[in-house]
């Protein structure tokens, strides 16, 4: 594929990235002035740890960042952004020696000493856990603290700017408020010169192109001090603004509970004479049963939960679909995520660009989508196998799946062996906990016994769409043509313990021959 054919078809792709790619064409029809890179930037606050929704975040961040480049070929860049200058608010529940913490309320996160012991503070310490995240996932990206910006004096021009529109600024904000928040509500946050923490007082401009501010120090003392170079930081959304025009970014998108955070924000860059971002807000991941995802509930899925029992690949088919809309998060989803993902994997190849280009596939891998495309059995089946006793462990597994797939190895099918492992592991502690064989109706038996009768006619290693349709003859014969819906779940909740199951000539062929006579054997018994 030529890069203009993949550009010309990427300009009227519907696929959800080249959508917001093409609001960055749109920004910079004739590229971005200079030549400098078009940025894209996540933000991250370092008092928690990254999970699910940071990986998400960066994720979809980066596909449309891609898009854009396909678009365009003009460079690009992603700022992985830490607030790791804003004050410890309270101690989180899942770090030890909280009492550390405690003493340094609202202190910046930089200077909050490191509970765990091995960093400088304790946003050292998320930034490093942070940093290890994204490259473990081979996520190209830019650090940047806030710390490390705002005492740098990187933010200094745009923190003059802030002073010189602070009236423009308070006007947006303020009507936002309580009427108790306004009383005490400031742009500017200083860094108290006697506690070190970050105060939420009234700040006074003294001279905006010297970037000097007075206010009240928390021991009553009157203070005249510097709000440049680290001497105080901005308030969320004023932050966010001023980091936008400081950094020249051009794309953030942003979970919906920062709609409103979104709206001031841009209205505040535009004060600061600067374009917001473009960019959209999506929704929150929900639970099992439709509740939004909290980690207090503790009743979320995590992102090592995915990874104990599916592939990176298919959580990133998940949530590659519909990004603006709320999205169940739960293990149960994992089997159908991980089969699909490999269906459309082995579309791909065949596809004409303007599909690719659709496929969720071709994003995941970036255009390159690697061999094979497709593989021997589906999860699905994996599962199944997994399930029955004495398939309990992975090298059992692969025995089974050799004699179904000859010249099949973990050594030379890596993908292969991580999806056996993960079924395994899936249906240890998932699936076969549930399954509950029941015995067969007269009826039922009779076809089970004319299914055995059959199966015991075959060589032992049939191909499974000659057991196929013999499985279709006898179910026809029993129960007839409209029927044979009721033909297979008898045999999956007799054979199986599932009300549903697997293509039975495909599940038999993976099985054995005289394993599965065993089963049947069993289930008349």
């Amino acid at each position: 594929m030529t890069d203009d054919a993949l550009r010309s078809a990427a300009l009227t792709s519907k696929a959800w990235p080249f959508e917001e790619a093409r609001k960055l064409v749109a920004r910079y029809p004739q590229g971005k002035p200079n030549g400098e890179p078009v940025i894209f930037e996540t933000g991250y606050g370092p008092s928690g740890l990254p999970h699910i929704g940071t990986f998400t975040e960066v994720l979809r961040t980066t596909w449309v960042r891609r898009a854009y480049e396909a678009l365009t070929g003009a460079p690009t860049r992603l700022i992985a952004f830490s607030d790791d200058m804003d004050g410890l608010r309270k101690v989180p529940d899942n770090v030890p020696n909280g009492e550390v913490l405690a003493a340094a309320l609202g202190k910046p996160l930089t200077k909050v000493p490191d509970p765990f012991g091995c960093h400088d503070s304790f946003a050292h310490h998320n930034n490093a856990l942070l940093r290890q995240f994204l490259d473990r996932f081979g996520f190209d990206y830019e650090f940047m603290s806030a710390t490390d910006a705002y005492t740098s004096g990187r933010f200094d021009a745009a923190l003059r700017s802030v002073l010189r529109h602070f009236d423009a600024i308070m006007g947006v904000m303020l009507p936002t408020l309580r009427e108790e928040r306004r009383q005490t509500y400031s742009p500017v946050l200083p860094v108290s010169p006697s506690t070190g923490r970050v105060l939420q007082v009234p700040v006074r401009v003294v001279d905006a192109e010297a970037g000097t501010i007075a206010f009240t120090d928390e021991d009553g003392s009157d203070v005249t001090q510097s709000a440049l170079g680290g001497m105080a930081k901005l308030q969320w959304k004023v932050d966010w603004a001023m980091r936008w025009v400081a950094l020249g970014v051009d794309y953030e998108m942003a979970g919906k509970d920062l709609i409103d955070s979104t709206i001031q924000s841009g209205k505040i860059a535009r004060i600061l004479g600067a374009k917001p971002p473009e960019g959209f807000n999506y929704e929150m991941f929900l639970d099992e049963k439709g509740e939004k995802i909290s980690k207090s509930k503790g009743n979320g899925l995590g992102l090592e939960d995915w990874l104990r029992y599916g592939s990176e690949n298919s959580l990133q088919f998940y949530l590659w679909r519909e990004p603006k809309k709320a999205k169940s998060l739960h293990v149960g989803l994992i089997p159908r995520a991980i089969d699909d993902y490999w269906q459309f994997r082995g579309r791909w190849p065949e596809q004409p660009v303007e599909q690719r280009l659709g496929n969720p596939v071709h994003h995941i891998h970036e255009g390159e989508v690697p061999e094979p495309t497709t593989l021997p059995l589906s999860f699905s089946l994996l599962l199944n196998l997994a399930s029955l006793p004495g398939v309990a462990d992975k090298a059992t597994a692969w025995r089974f799946v050799q004699r179904y797939a000859p010249g099949t190895a973990p050594e030379t099918d890596p993908e292969l062996d991580e999806l056996i492992g993960l079924a395994v592991a899936y249906a240890r502690d998932f699936v076969a906990p549930g399954l509950a064989r029941r015995a067969p109706t007269p009826e039922e038996a009779a076809a089970l016994r004319d299914l055995d009768a059959f199966l015991a006619s075959l060589a032992p290693d049939a191909p499974a769409d000659e057991i196929q349709n013999g499985v279709f003859a006898v179910g026809k014969q029993h129960y007839g043509q409209e029927k044979l819906r009721d033909w297979f779940q008898a045999a999956y909740e007799t054979l199986l313990g599932s009300s549903q199951g697997p293509r039975l000539g495909s599940f038999i062929a993976l099985y054995g021959i005289d394993n599965s006579r065993k089963l049947i054997a069993d289930a008349l018994a």
